[in-house]
């Protein structure tokens, strides 16, 4: 089974009633599960890999940053986005402290969270240096290509 045929399988999936699928094909099996809603993307804005948050409701986040805190109005930040369909974990191990927080300081290269696709743990790296301003996936959610995962605000 190659890579294209799988990502159609996981979007029939995603997109119709049915829950699970199961093949067997030349030996290989191959089972998707749906766990939950279909994640909504944010649309990105001119530059390669950067989106313009519009203001929200309250006040600035505070240095001790927050998850759930508002981003600051009118700037860029760089998204760093799923290379692949997996399932999205925040630290190596369940009982281990997560990669980044919401506040931290990265540079090219540093690892910031875990995809696990088809029992593969694939290390997702940050690609630019600067802090974590959000994490857009929760831990041990389904995440789709190219959905955005955390927000850096470059350095």
């Amino acid at each position: 089974m190659d890579l294209n045929y799988i990502k159609k399988l996981v979007k029939l999936v995603a997109e119709s009633g049915v829950d699970e699928i199961e093949l067997e094909e030349e030996g290989k099996r191959i089972r998707i599960v749906k766990r939950g809603a279909p994640v909504g993307q944010a649309s990105a804005v001119p530059g390669p890999g950067f989106l313009e948050i519009p203001a929200l409701a309250g006040s600035a986040a505070a240095p001790g940053f927050d998850a759930a805190a508002p981003i600051p109005a009118a700037k860029k930040y760089h998204e760093i986005k799923s290379p692949i369909v997996g399932t999205f974990y925040r630290a190596p191990a369940p009982d281990a402290a997560p990669f980044v927080q919401v506040g931290s300081e990265v540079q090219p290269g540093a690892v910031l969270c875990i995809v696990e696709a088809m029992k593969l743990m694939n290390e997702i790296e940050s690609d630019v240096s600067g802090k974590i301003i959000k994490i857009m996936a929760e831990n041990g959610q389904p995440v789709e290509y190219d959905q955005p995962l955390f927000l850096v605000e470059p350095a």
